[in-house]
């Protein structure tokens, strides 16, 4: 893929059920019909969900999930004892490994919480289950790439080569791409909030853009913009078998 490619809402699969409305991106099925995931990204889904709505306890298996929410909190529990808030500044990464399942309620008397569920695929399957926790300083980084979540001196870990970072643009600002943390690298940029040209391809909320290892481009914010980069190494080992993070086009 010599170009950058834009992926649209309608790229997406979505429900809204019982308070809970999600938008679904496979974003392997764009460019590869054997698999629906790109690398470590197996699938990122942008959720609503109305204040006291209860997603009930469910399992996963081989998933690397993170919770990535911009407004509400939710009270978690799962199956290796945990009772937590999540917010926009602490963050949740799941390591399901072998065995484990969890539930999310959103705070009753909250805002209207809106998150990314992202699932990435870890390095190999039957890890051992963790959930890990971290508050940052600021809910956002203001012009500025911050690391999120990767496999080493991040601030939550990830089983995986695969990397996750965010910033908040503020309108009228660039930002050139973070330098390639691997040789054989894909990136997906998404916009989880706002409007973004990139090479002349602008993107608005809910959209993304694919670009291969050796794209080095600048963003600019047409208006205040939250954005969130994922990057995986192509090269790298990657179990493709998570409940859902994992290739679907191997259940059909």
């Amino acid at each position: 893929m010599s170009t950058p490619m834009k992926l649209t809402r309608a790229h997406k699969r979505g429900h809204n059920v019982d308070g809970f409305g999600i938008e679904i991106l496979f974003p392997g099925l764009t460019v590869d019909i054997s698999d629906s995931g790109i690398g470590a990204i197996g699938r990122i889904d942008q959720a609503r969900i109305r204040p006291g709505t209860v997603i009930p306890m469910h399992p996963h298996k081989d998933d690397e999930i993170l919770t990535y929410m911009r407004s509400g909190e939710l009270t978690h529990r799962d199956t290796v004892g945990h009772v937590e808030q999540v917010t926009p500044r602490r963050l949740m990464l799941m390591n399901a490994g072998h065995t484990f399942q969890h539930e999310e309620q959103a705070r009753p008397d909250g805002e209207p919480l809106t998150a990314l569920q992202i699932f990435m695929r870890p390095r190999a399957p039957d890890l051992e289950p963790m959930v890990q926790f971290h508050e940052f300083e600021t809910i956002y980084s203001h012009n500025t790439w911050r690391l999120v979540a990767g496999p080493e001196g991040a601030p939550l870990l990830l089983r995986a080569d695969a990397w996750i970072e965010d910033v908040r643009l503020d309108a009228g600002q660039s930002l050139a791409l973070p330098t390639r943390r691997a040789l054989q690298a894909a990136r997906l940029l998404y916009v989880f909030d706002g409007q973004v040209e990139v090479a002349g391809i602008s993107l608005q909320t809910g959209e993304s853009l694919l670009l291969d290892d050796e794209t080095s481009l600048t963003i600019t914010a047409t208006g205040q913009s939250d954005l969130v980069l994922f990057t995986t190494d192509m090269s790298a080992q990657t179990y493709k078998g998570g409940m859902f993070s994992g290739n679907v086009m191997n259940k059909l």
